[in-house]
């Protein structure tokens, strides 16, 4: 059976010496998080979540969820008590606002244990997930009387939340969306069509599901510009606060999927169900952006999460099974075999890994404290640089993290050989349910096409240029440190791929679009794995401080070779995403549709 350990220590290793946390220390947002207390919380929710949440994830897999004739869904065993224990002990609520019964703390923190909770259980940890997107859409755009009713229990996790976007004949192109709002004399709506696709958009974890709506009012604008977002609850509720009547909404079926079995995947029946508009008529895309996006950012945590874990694991068994012997000759010839770590291939797979991970954390509380700039930061300019760099790395990190995680998932399992097939082994479960996280909440190259056609360009390529000026700023204040200088070759060059790579597409999408596509998902990686090298060379330099205070132990040790690792043996590939994309669409494009 998998086992899973919360890297707490690396987290605080990252807030403490790489970022600077005693920083933010007076920054508003931060008065209730001294670093003290921020470890304290990561610690009992790396507890809660090692001792309650992973022993159900292979229990979630095996059960799946179970929908009943009333239309009713009970989810597998244990999940229950564990999301009362979840809500009971604040986790939900860990960055929520105080006036609605949140614990007020910064939202990095919330980030940081989802990291966690994904590592632990990715089906179990998506309950919640999406209610705190909904929260945070309403409260940017709901009424006063919605966030009076709905934002107490949904804040606290008690009721959950769901964002109902894909239909049957659509997914990606929300034009075509079909399920009408109706307008009723009380100032509500009647909702009718079909969602698909809605994740926990059934279950029997909390007393009432909220759904945010995307529907079209009659007589709207077609395609997007006529899209509304409404707020249809499961239960409209009493006078009292708690669930009264039933709505209009019903679950339709389940779907049976490829992984993340725990988690309800429901077709959603809207027929006349009451519901609330969100913002203003026919902005409702707008208003569902904010959900999206830290949605976008949640799975590319579940990316993070189950690379870790299955590391974790891997490793384990490779420093435990016996296969062959060392190409150097016997390691231990009193043995029957060495074991598996002799094997440079296997090191290999375990390394890159490993080196991925460590990386992406790095990244991961980079971008989860630049949230908390963008919301709190007292300078303009500061919050606007953070809202600048948080847009433009949120389709990197949901595309280039889950492609990641699936793939190292499959390196992970292959470290155990025919063990890494077998179900009781748990890697085989991995590999599943990290495969849905490239294609949920806007499929990665969605993700790509969004980064090179509007974040790029976005403001004049102002968040572009900041990044790419404050890597080369970096590199130039560090170059006399002959100690980091080893570590900064492979960053200099990817850093110089970038720039080619913007260079061209400014040059080339334009005059021929397909050129931006084509270029896209190459033009992705590139960018993430440059900040995954800025990354690693900012981590290498706080541990060269430490060191250059007398401290030394294996896990610093460990860092530098995984950087010099990730320098020499990964970093590399940047060259190879630029002259892919150098290449242009006319191959691309030329065979014949008939052809296929």
């Amino acid at each position: 059976m998998p086992t899973y350990k919360a890297p707490v220590s690396d987290t605080v290793f990252l807030l403490n010496d790489v970022f600077n946390y005693a920083n933010y220390a007076n920054a508003p947002g931060f008065s209730e998080a001294p670093i003290d207390i921020v470890e304290a919380v990561l610690s009992e929710g790396a507890k809660f979540v090692e001792e309650v949440v992973q022993p159900l994830n292979r229990v979630g897999d095996i059960e799946g969820c179970k929908r009943h004739d009333d239309g009713s869904v009970t989810t597998p065993k244990g999940f229950k008590e564990a999301y009362k224990a979840l809500v009971d002990g604040g986790w939900v609520g860990l960055a929520g606002d105080p006036a609605y019964g949140g614990q007020g703390l910064p939202v990095f923190l919330a980030v940081l244990f989802s990291e966690y909770g994904y590592g632990a259980n990715i089906a179990f940890s998506m309950y919640p997930g999406l209610t705190n997107g909904a929260v945070a859409a309403l409260t940017v755009h709901g009424s006063d009387e919605l966030k009076a009713r709905y934002l107490p229990k949904m804040t606290t996790g008690e009721w959950t939340g769901t964002m109902c976007l894909t239909e049957p004949h659509c997914g990606t192109d929300l034009g075509l969306i079909k399920t009408r709002a109706v307008p009723e004399p009380d100032g509500s709506y009647a909702i009718t069509g079909q969602k698909i696709f809605i994740s926990a958009g059934e279950h029997d974890l909390a007393d009432n599901i909220v759904h945010l709506v995307l529907a079209r009012i009659e007589g709207a604008p077609a395609g997007v510009k006529g899209i509304s977002l409404f707020l249809v609850p499961k239960f409209l509720p009493s006078a009292d606060g708690g669930v009264g009547e039933r709505n209009g909404v019903m679950c339709g079926s389940i779907e049976h999927k490829m992984g993340i079995h725990g988690n309800t995947t429901a077709v959603l029946n809207f027929d006349g169900a009451k519901g609330w508009l969100v913002g203003e008529q026919h902005r409702g895309l707008p208003a569902m952006f904010v959900m999206m996006n830290g949605a976008r950012l949640g799975v590319a945590v579940q990316g993070l999460g189950v690379s870790e874990v299955a590391y974790q694991n891997a490793a384990a068994y490779a420093k435990e099974r016996r296969q062959g012997r060392s190409l150097k000759g016997p390691v231990e010839p009193d043995k029957p075999a060495d074991l598996l770590l002799v094997h440079p291939d296997v090191r290999r797979m375990l390394l890159e890994v490993r080196a991925f991970n460590e990386g992406a954390r790095a990244l991961l509380v980079w971008i989860a404290l630049t949230q908390d700039e963008a919301r709190h930061a007292p300078d303009e300019k500061a919050r606007q640089a953070a809202d600048d760099r948080l847009g433009l790395m949120t389709p990197v990190l949901k595309g280039v993290f889950t492609d990641y995680g699936f793939a190292n998932a499959v390196k992970a399992q292959q470290v155990l050989g025919g063990h890494g097939y077998i179900a009781e082994w748990g890697m085989e479960q991995f590999v599943r349910d990290a495969r849905i996280a490239m294609i949920y909440e806007g499929a990665n190259g969605v993700q790509a096409l969004d980064l090179v056609a509007r974040k790029l360009p976005k403001d004049g390529s102002r968040a572009l240029m900041a990044f790419l000026g404050e890597v080369a700023q970096f590199l130039a204040a560090e170059k006399g440190d002959a100690a980091l200088a080893p570590y900064l070759g492979g960053l200099q060059a990817a850093l110089g791929h970038l720039q080619q790579a913007s260079l061209w597409l400014s040059r080339n999408g334009v005059a021929d679009p397909n050129n931006a596509g084509a270029a896209s998902t190459d033009y992705m990686h590139l960018f993430g794995l440059t900040a995954l090298g800025y990354m690693w060379a900012r981590v290498v330099k706080a541990v060269l401080a430490r060191q250059g205070k007398g401290e030394s132990n294996p896990a610093l040790d460990a860092k530098l070779i995984l950087a010099k690792f990730f320098s020499e043996r990964m970093l590399p590939e940047t060259a190879a995403h630029l002259a892919r994309l150098s290449a242009g669409a006319s191959t691309l494009m030329a065979l014949p549709a008939e052809a296929f």
